[in-house]
This record gives C-alpha cells, structure tokens and sequence, in this order.
C-alpha cells in the first residue's frame, strides 16, 4: 500500500510534535510513503527505499489550498491509495481515501476566543474535513466526545493518544545525576485558554508570602498580540521573578523541565496536553487544572490537581508543594512511562487506513 502523507507541518509545536513521532513507525511499518512538504526538511528520510518526496509549499487553509491546489500534485497524491493528513486541512481535488486527526474542537467549545467571523470559518474546515474524511483520528475520549457533539456521531472518530518524544525517555537515562533549582515552569502560550492569567495571579501571591521561585515561562513574549496588555502589565508589576526563554531546543527545553522544581499546567481546554507527561518523564513533579481532559490523561499519575480557573486554590497547592522541602525528583514506573506511545498511536493509525 502507498500513504500520501501531509508533512508540511512537522515543525509545528502540537501537529508537528504527532507528526514526528508517528512517521518513523510508518517508515517500518513495509508500506510505500509519499511525503508531501519540504524537501530540504523531509531529506532524512529520503534514504528510505519505500519512501517517495514531493515538494509542496502551498499554505494549510488557503484559497489556493482549496480551489487551485497544483494539478501535479493532485495526479502524484491520487496515486496512492490513502491520503493521512495530521490535521484537518484538505487539499482540493484529492480523490483518494481520506483521513485526518482533529486534535481538539476548542474555537466552538470556547468561542470567546475568535470573533463571530472567525468561528464561522473555523467550523468551516471542521465541516469540510469531517464530510470528507473516511474517519477522523483524535487525541483524547474528551476530544472524541466534542468532535460528536458538534460535528455528529455518524462517522467513525477513532482516539491515537499523543505520546512522549523518545528524546525525553533518553535524556533521563543519560544525564545523570540532576540538580534541582527554584524554578517553576510553564510551557504554552498567552491564550486564555492556557491560564496563564490564573498562574500569575497565584505566582504574585505567593511571592508576596515569601516564595523565593521564579517563574520561567517557555514560549516567546514577542508573540503576545496586543489585546494582551493587561496579562503584560501583571508580569510587569512581578517583576524580574518571570523570564520568557523565547524559541527554545529541545536540549534547552529537555534542561529547563529536568532542573524545574515544579511544571504548573493551569489550561481551561486542551486536546491532550504533552507538557506534564515531559515534566514527570523527566523527573518533574506536575501540578495541574482538573478540567475533564487532564482528569483522563493523567488518572494513573502521580500530578497534583488545582481547581481549574482558580488561582487562590492553584497559590495554595503550588504552596503547599513548594514552601516544604525541595520536592525529590519522580521516577515514574514503566506501565507509566510507556503508557502513551507513538508506535502505538501510529499503529492504530496505519491498522485503520489499511483495513479501510
């Protein structure tokens, strides 16, 4: 069997995250890939015999995406047998069987994060991908259970939990001996379904109670829009206990979890979640809001959960972890370690466009 394969987001955060962890297990699994993308960045895969390049920079959720995607293009994807897009993106004119992931339905469930307009165009593309799909792959029941509820229940949605980065499983075997510091890690961005908001209010109180941490927040304070003033304006008055890393590598941000006394994870909504699974996987205690998603992903582990949009009660917990003895690094068993995996989630995926 040939797989056309969208890969024009694999050095996304989220998308690319899945992306990447899937696409070696579909590179052993004996079937034909057509990879659709960067050649410059797709060239470590070239050496594969089984594995076919094609150039494509046309933009995901363009006009010309949907109404002038490249004839050529169209005729080398036909060709295969399926068509597996990591998102909810289609290009026009693909005639072979579909299947995309939907990672989260989040602009309808919280629509006070894109205007009426916006929304509109959104459920646009859901709609187009969930009619033309074959069946749709997700992240989580939670995600599954909101596809269904906005989208219908009539087609197939099949969950392929997120997984853990092999990098991370190996960078705790190798680095040795690691030394905890008094930081607190956030990683996300200023969306207000992130909760940052709700993380700095806690923060600002428990410094003011003594809290000598300081906050290292990963992402980048340059992309923050200007509606988000008010959330600037509150760093600001914290003062020099927050620091933004910007763009981070993987070692840096592997460095920054490891050394980190604690990962908050404050979101309102999520697909999945990856950050508090890297964080315990590399030795980090977790401390998380209780919406349903994190309820189901981490039921088995050892995290801590605060009242989600609730900053007295996350000041509370995060105090309660951290005014005590520097919290010992977690070892986390291998039922628990192994638990979400991409040979697993790529399993599932490639069992499912092979049977049809």
């Amino acid at each position: 069997m040939t797989i056309a394969v969208d890969c024009r987001m694999i050095d996304a955060s989220g998308v690319g995250v899945y992306l990447r962890g899937i696409l070696p297990f579909f590179l052993q699994s004996g079937n034909d890939l057509l990879l659709l993308g960067n050649t410059a960045r797709l060239n470590s895969f070239s050496s594969n015999a089984n594995v076919r390049i094609i150039e494509c920079k046309v933009k995901q959720f363009s006009i010309k995406e949907l109404f002038f995607f490249p004839i050529r293009l169209q005729r080398q994807i036909n060709k295969a047998d399926v068509y597996f897009v990591p998102f909810f993106n289609i290009p026009g004119g693909i005639k072979i069987p579909v299947y995309t992931t939907i990672h989260d339905i989040i602009f309808p469930d919280m629509p006070e994060l894109s205007s009426k307009a916006g929304l509109a165009a959104r459920m646009w593309f859901f709609r187009r991908a969930f009619a033309k799909s074959r069946k749709i792959f997700t992240v989580s029941q939670f995600s599954k259970s909101r596809i269904e509820h906005h989208l219908g229940a009539e087609k197939p949605v099949i969950v392929t939990y997120s997984a853990i980065q092999q990098m991370f499983l190996e960078y705790r075997v190798n680095a040795g001996n690691i030394v905890k510091k008094e930081t607190i890690v956030f990683i996300g961005n200023i969306k207000k379904h992130k909760g940052l908001d709700y993380l700095l209010d806690a923060f600002h109180q428990a410094r003011n109670e003594g809290l000598p941490h300081k906050l290292i927040i990963i992402g980048s304070k340059e992309n923050f829009r200007s509606s988000d003033n008010a959330i600037m304006q509150k760093i600001g008055s914290i003062g020099n206990a927050v620091s933004f890393t910007g763009f981070v590598s993987d070692e840096k941000l592997m460095e920054h979890l490891s050394t980190a006394a604690l990962l908050v994870q404050p979101s309102l909504y999520e697909g999945f979640c990856l950050p508090p699974l890297e964080a315990m996987v590399l030795g980090t205690h977790a401390l998380i809001s209780d919406i349903p998603v994190l309820k189901e992903i981490y039921a088995d582990y050892p995290v801590t959960f605060f009242r989600a949009g609730d900053s007295n009660d996350l000041k509370e917990k995060m105090a309660e972890l951290l005014f005590k003895k520097e919290p010992a690094s977690l070892n986390l068993n291998d039922a628990l370690l192994y638990k979400y995996t991409f040979e697993k989630t790529a399993s599932i995926i490639l069992k499912t466009v092979i049977s049809g």
